[in-house]
């Protein structure tokens, strides 16, 4: 990611807390770690717990975000860091898969924007038109698409072993992990063991979290919402849903997006309606009926060979969405010495490795705030703008 209004380095800097182990926590611990800094990294759960939105199996990483070329941009960075993690860590962290994002006839805006922004970027893709699609994915009917954008080199990350990898990785390289609850006081100042936190770099990256956190800076522009997510088991002795054979899909038109068949769990798929908000710390982690249901009639529609296929795992993952659903990553505006990281919106894990050192180089004074990053009342933005 290109540096923003770089600047100098004012002050030598040689201590950090980084609050959130999540995927931007770990990543900015690790990035901290790497230029010198004795880091303690700290979470009040373990690094990739099913609470956060980080956790769980998998998310799709691909180029595509409609006009947004920021975000393309930073999506390859992403993914040149968890191949690059991959190889630190000898895991298998980011699958080369493939993505398509199916235009929805009549519906097109957001793909068509994709398209040309790819094309700008010379990022690879190509366009399967409609007549080839009952072909490439034979499992899907496509009746209603006009076009599918293609990008060969997408994927999906494994989420949860991802985030757990990293946290390794900065724990071999130095870094000293803790298990402690961290709240926040009047002033919204963060404290540990009941006193502020004493070091040189502070970053908050505490996920849905943050806007009780900081009710104050960031609660009016964070809408927490709760995300359902259905895994189905594929038929016996079809291969015809696995990540071998079958990429990852977005349908815009549709609200829905899934993940092939791989690494022991089912084909995914998340249908984006009716965002209901979620109590972080009394609400049941249950996937109500109404949303399995709807599951199964999108799957009927789009995916007829698993309308009658049993479910094989559920989750519920919390999303921290922005109105525009850009993220937010800036300096708290009464304690400079602190990075607040949240908005996630749902599209922030695929960034990885781009978004630590991002923040990393903000904490740190080296660049200021991308001005899309920074903490303001936003406006929601039309689909082709939109980077999600």
């Amino acid at each position: 990611m290109p540096d923003p209004r770089e600047r100098p380095n004012m002050a030598r800097r040689t201590t950090a807390v980084v609050v959130g182990a999540g995927v931007a926590g770990t990543t900015t611990a690790l990035s901290l770690r790497r230029e010198g800094l004795d880091v303690t990294l700290v979470d009040a759960w373990e690094p990739g717990h099913p609470g956060a939105a980080s956790g769980g199996e998998h998310r799709i990483l691909r180029s595509s975000h409609g006009t947004d070329e920021f975000y393309a941009q930073l999506s390859r960075e992403g993914r040149l860091g968890w191949l690059e993690l991959g190889e630190q860590t000898s895991e298998e962290l980011f699958v080369q898969c493939g993505a398509v994002m199916l235009a929805k006839e009549g519906n097109t805006a957001w793909e068509d924007a994709s398209k040309k922004t790819l094309e700008r970027l010379g990022i690879p893709h190509f366009v399967a038109p409609a007549h080839e699609l009952p072909v490439r994915l034979p499992v899907m009917k496509a009746d209603d698409i006009a076009y599918g954008l293609w990008e060969p080199e997408a994927g999906f990350v494994y989420a949860q072993r991802a985030v757990q990898a990293a946290v390794r990785q900065f724990l071999r390289e130095g870094g000293k992990l803790r298990r402690a609850r961290v709240v926040t006081d009047e002033a919204e100042r963060p404290l540990l063991d009941g006193k502020p936190i004493a070091a040189d770099v502070v970053v908050m990256a505490c996920g849905a979290w943050m806007s009780g956190l900081f009710p104050r800076t960031l609660r009016r522009h964070l809408d927490v919402v709760r995300q359902n997510v259905i895994m189905i088991a594929t038929p016996p002795g079809e291969t015809g849903y696995d990540h071998t054979e079958f990429p990852c899909w977005i349908d815009h038109g549709n609200g829905a997006y899934g993940i092939p068949a791989a690494g022991g769990f089912g084909f995914k798929a998340v249908l984006v309606w009716r965002q209901l908000h979620i109590d972080l710390d009394r609400e049941d982690r249950i996937v109500d009926e109404t949303s399995i249901a709807r599951t199964r009639r999108y799957l009927a529609a789009r995916f007829p060979g698993l309308a009658d296929q049993p479910i094989s795992q559920m989750a519920v993952s919390q999303i921290a969405n922005t109105a525009d659903t850009h993220f937010m990553i800036d300096r708290h505006p009464e304690h400079r010495g602190m990075v607040l990281v949240a908005g996630d919106s749902g599209h922030l894990l695929k960034h990885g490795m781009a978004i630590g050192r991002f923040v990393a180089g903000l904490a740190l004074e080296r660049h200021e705030t991308d001005e899309r990053f920074r903490i303001r009342d936003r406006s929601s933005v039309d689909l082709a703008s939109r980077p999600q």
